[in-house]
């Protein structure tokens, strides 16, 4: 590697609008982030997925054909 091209690489902690803090290493110090691992609906299971039926399903719901 070329010397004095690449940034400092050092130890950060990033931490969450939750509460959790992760620690690892980035160019950047102190990194906060609204979500998270610990509290993304995705990661939790508390994600609702919406299957009410595709567009032929709406349409017919609408103009009350079914």
């Amino acid at each position: 590697m070329k010397e004095g091209i690449h940034p400092e690489y050092s130890k950060t902690t990033i931490t969450c609008a939750c509460g959790n803090v992760i620690e690892t290493s980035s160019t950047k110090k102190d990194i906060k982030v609204d979500v998270c691992s610990k509290c993304h609906p995705y990661w939790t299971g508390s994600l609702k997925q919406n299957t009410t039926g595709g567009r032929a399903d709406k349409f017919k719901k609408k103009y009350g054909l079914a």
